[in-house]
């Protein structure tokens, strides 16, 4: 390329790195992705820098105004936008920072085709609401689940008319022709599908930034400085113990169950007194063969007993109050040899008879009589 490149040569090149990537399908991580992704944002970078240099778009212009040739350059803010989210970052905040730039790409490519007047009146509200709203904008408003649902299934059939109209006319002849002759028309629409397609798509990628970002707000806080640093010397021990076999090096042991010299040193000194008194925290354990038969045991508690062993228990302890029901009801049989209870009986009897006599029914009922 040449050392003052024109705005067309600018954005053929971005195009055609940026159309590698997509069939090149690298690894998201890979360094090959992050050089070639690197590359199309600077050459989009240079093509935005060379379109302000010429005022190619005016707030004073129309969508009549402005040549089919200038239509694919408003695409710009769109590409570095989305090459801005999908670049690696090595760090919480290097993450942050992507998204704060990739959403003010999003945000300027919106803007620039709402002052053409190239938004339909449904992605006109959708960017009010955004602009009332932007780390809160989500594309269906709605809470209900049935409505989100029937609303997401509105937007996959708006984008699949989008792409199946963008194809059927890029399959014309005429596309890309209109400077040889061809359908200058043809290549307008062409060119206005892939805007109005890549505006719906702006909108799903501006809710993909919000949720991300709420990702990112929950993560947790990174390491201190120098963590790092213990964790690779960690690994270098480790490493080193491995290669001198079962025995120990440099303190390392592959043991999982540490002798008390180690957990001594790990935790800071020893964990009792003299006299008994625990200076740290620390758990008890039964011993190897305890612990070995627990391996295979089932997740829940086995029975100690079994039912009627449960229910003699609960007699001896009194726990069951026997009788009750219809057996409640019935008089024992009277016992005729035993003179003392027969007597006892009977006296009871006239007692309650002399009681009657002396005191009539309704007798003691004095309550509110005249």
């Amino acid at each position: 390329m040449d050392d003052n490149p024109t705005l067309k040569e600018l954005f053929s090149s971005a195009e055609e790195e940026r159309l590698a990537i997509e069939s090149a399908r690298y690894a998201p991580n890979s360094p090959e992705y992050h050089s070639a992704a690197s590359s199309a944002l600077q050459a989009y970078q240079k093509s935005l820098d060379l379109i302000s240099s010429l005022s190619l778009f005016s707030p004073n212009e129309t969508l009549e105004d402005l040549s089919t040739s200038h239509l694919p350059y408003l695409l710009t803010h769109f590409h570095v936008a989305e090459l801005t989210q999908r670049l690696p970052a090595p760090s919480l905040s290097g993450r942050k920072r992507l998204l704060t730039a990739a959403r003010d790409a999003y945000e300027r490519y919106l803007h620039l085709n709402d002052s053409y007047d190239l938004l339909t009146p449904q992605y006109k509200k959708l960017l009010e609401r955004y602009t009332d709203s932007p780390l809160e904008f989500v594309v269906a408003s709605t809470s209900d689940p049935a409505l989100r649902r029937n609303a997401k299934i509105a937007n996959l059939k708006a984008e699949k008319e989008l792409r199946s109209r963008l194809e059927f006319l890029r399959k014309r002849p005429e596309y890309g022709n209109g400077a040889d002759g061809g359908d200058e028309e043809v290549v307008r629409q062409t060119h206005l599908a892939n805007l109005a397609f890549n505006t719906h798509m702006a909108f799903q990628a501006l809710e993909g930034l919000n949720r991300e970002w709420d990702v990112l707000g929950e993560a947790p806080e990174p390491l201190l400085p120098g963590a790092g640093q213990e964790a690779e010397e960690d690994a270098r021990r480790r490493a080193a113990g491995a290669g001198a076999g079962a025995g120990e090096k440099d303190g390392y042991s592959e043991r999982l169950d540490q002798p008390l010299r180690r957990l001594q040193s790990v935790m800071g000194g020893p964990l009792l007194t003299k006299q008994g008194k625990p200076l740290q925290p620390f758990t008890l354990l039964g011993n190897r063969q305890e612990l070995a038969n627990g391996v295979f045991r089932p997740g829940h508690n086995l029975p100690t007993m079994t039912i009627d062993e449960y229910l003699e228990e609960e007699r001896r302890r009194g726990g069951i109050i026997e009788g009750g029901g219809e057996a409640s009801g019935r008089q024992p049989e009277p016992d005729e040899d035993n003179y003392e209870k027969a007597d006892a009986e009977t006296m009871k009897a006239r007692e309650w008879d002399e009681f009657k006599e002396a005191n009539h029914r309704g007798s003691g009922n004095t309550l509110n009589r005249g």
